[in-house]
């Protein structure tokens, strides 16, 4: 049996309806979508694209399954004929996409599909779905290592995530962007992620005193355990970590890496606890901080001098809890050679198949994108890269520590003000001349035509 996260069906409804409504009409020429942010969320300056290889993943092994083709013929909403043609369906199109870990801003197209209708126009759903969430906390999470300013970042989101899979992806998405380890431990076997944990308040409470629970941690993981000092009283248990780490090493070889705070004024108990640390012989243990932290409580620590090694960013992270969507959009752009756009108020969007041409300063520092036709000879580096050709991966995705490296080296190339975690002046993203006279032509032509309808009907009515 497939897992509900393979299924087809795993689409909302009218995804079905319209390939449907496609297959009894024939309509399956060639169509271009584009999936694109209309605008940045408040606060955002740019976005950090993320889930392009599980898209792959999905477009490679779409298919219906069994349970998917009974329900389909249980339910009584489908033609039998259109049921059948589902047994061989397959993605077999084309798709063009910009590298995982590329800053983007708004309008900027981040992938660009190219398949037969039915094809193209039945993944929407499922591509949104990986491309968007993954995108929007690679986003959260860049804004967080901005704000550390190289200090350890861990995930710890797992349990406040929206399901399992959110749970998993947010930690890729997260370690994409600059995190240095997540608290899921499927994570490792699944992506490479390291791992990291600590220990949870029950397992001091567990014990008959703090100093049994320190003890029996330290000894389980030598030279590896973080003790969690605020169950009762942060101040009497960073006293007590003192003795217990000479004893350790004195009589085991067991080192105390890290005390870590997970309530009250961070900073604040922060700087007591390293003082009583160093007062005690103990400069070498480190002090990691959690506790509801997102990128503005992160930046003020750090701006305040506290005397924190690392932190645990979880639920305001994985939900991206101050911006938890983005307005985006998976639109046709092109079927059939006829380059398509809608113009309704606030939801209009540029014709044809584009691309995104970015340019450089002579320093290696972001200049401007133009948004182009995608067959326009414009000076700039495009964008949008061939990923899939008739169905298939044209190469094996890169490696995470690689889209690492392009996210540290795209967001040093940002403008400085864009690397503020307030808004400001927008990155300039111009559109081709080329572009803005095809979307001219395109509604004219459109409005041609709803004239030419109009004196259809009225002809008729008559």
């Amino acid at each position: 049996m497939q897992r509900y996260s393979e299924r087809a069906l795993l689409t909302d409804l009218y995804e079905v309806t319209m390939l449907q409504a496609y297959y009894l009409r024939r309509m399956n020429q060639t169509a271009v979508f584009e999936l694109f942010v209309r605008r940045l969320p408040d606060g955002r300056n740019f976005l950090v694209a993320a889930g392009l290889a599980q898209l792959i993943d999905y477009l490679e092994s779409l298919r219906f399954g069994e349970d998917d083709l009974a329900w389909l013929r249980e339910c009584g909403r489908f033609d039998p004929g259109f049921i059948a043609s589902l047994n061989d369906f397959r993605f077999t199109g084309d798709l063009d996409a910009v590298p995982e870990g590329t800053v983007m801003f708004a309008d900027e197209p981040v992938l660009r599909i190219r398949a037969p209708l039915r094809e193209a126009q039945f993944i929407e759903s499922r591509l949104v779905n990986l491309i968007h969430y993954q995108t929007v906390v690679a986003s959260k999470a860049a804004r967080c290592v901005i704000a550390a300013q190289g200090r350890t970042l861990v995930d710890f989101g797992l349990r406040r995530a929206h399901g399992a899979e959110a749970g998993l992806l947010s930690a890729r998405a997260s370690y994409l962007a600059g995190f240095d380890s997540t608290a899921t431990a499927l994570a490792a076997p699944l992506f490479g992620i390291p791992v990291a944990g600590t220990m949870a308040h029950s397992f001091v409470q567990a014990h008959a005193s703090e100093a049994d629970a320190y003890a029996a941690f330290a000894q389980a993981f030598p030279d590896n355990a973080t003790l969690l000092i605020d169950t009762y009283d942060t101040i009497a248990a960073a006293r007590m970590v003192v003795p217990l780490a000479h004893w350790l090493w004195e009589e085991e070889r067991t080192r105390i890496k890290a005390v870590r705070i997970d309530s009250g004024d961070l900073g604040a108990l922060a700087s007591a606890v390293r003082g009583i640390l160093d007062a005690g012989g103990c400069p070498d243990i480190g002090i990691f901080a959690s506790g509801n932290l997102d990128e503005f409580a992160i930046a003020a620590l750090v701006a305040q001098g506290a005397p924190i090694d690392g932190f645990g960013v979880g639920t305001r992270m994985n939900t991206s809890s101050d911006a938890p969507y983005l307005d985006c959009a998976y639109k046709l752009v092109e079927y059939d050679h006829r380059p398509l756009r809608k113009r309704s108020a606030g939801k209009a969007f540029w014709p044809g198949a584009k691309q995104v041409l970015r340019r450089a300063r002579s320093d290696g520092g972001l200049q401007e994108d133009v948004l182009a036709l995608a067959d326009e000879d414009q000076p700039g580096d495009g964008l949008l890269q061939p990923v899939m050709r008739a169905g298939k991966p044209l190469a094996a995705g890169p490696a995470l520590s690689g889209i690492r490296a392009r996210v540290r080296a795209q967001i040093a190339a940002l403008p400085p003000a864009l690397r503020l975690l307030k808004a400001t002046q927008p990155y300039p993203v111009r559109v081709s001349e080329k572009l803005q006279r095809l979307a001219g032509e395109v509604d004219a032509a459109q409005e041609r035509q709803a004239a030419m309808d109009q004196a259809r009907w009225e002809q008729d009515a008559e």
